[in-house]
């Protein structure tokens, strides 16, 4: 149903794109020891403008939205480093984790968001 559809498109978006971060940062701890390994992480910049490509979002004037028209995808970007490492890999544990940690904090929250949400749909469906 279209109602759907437009009602949780936008969790729908943050859920896929947070997976995607922690997929990328369980993907950075685990080659933690790996030589050479170059840290990466989302670009937030491309994440928005393809999320606000995607939900319609337009510009009443030319000045509000710039470059609107870029259909720029979500892009990895590498991560640098605080300190150096002898074997060039950019991994920081703690960095990681701490990332991990957060990412897993927001992802929940998008859920239970997105639970609130189809609990005040199913509400109104059974007139409470």
């Amino acid at each position: 149903m279209k109602l759907f559809d437009s009602a949780f498109a936008v969790s729908e978006r943050t859920l896929s794109m947070r997976g995607q971060r922690m997929e990328i940062l369980s993907r950075n701890i685990a080659n933690a020891d790996t030589p050479n390994y170059k840290a990466q992480d989302l670009d937030f910049k491309s994440v928005l403008k393809s999320t606000q490509m995607s939900t319609g979002l337009k510009a009443t004037h030319s000045g509000h939205i710039k470059d609107f028209n870029n259909t720029s995808k979500a892009n990895l970007v590498y991560t640098t480093p605080l300190n150096a490492s002898a074997d060039g890999n950019t991994v920081e544990m703690s960095v990681e984790q701490a990332k991990y940690g957060k990412a897993a904090a927001d992802y929940q929250a998008t859920l239970r968001f997105l639970e609130g949400q189809m609990s005040g749909i199913r509400k109104a469906l059974r007139g409470d």
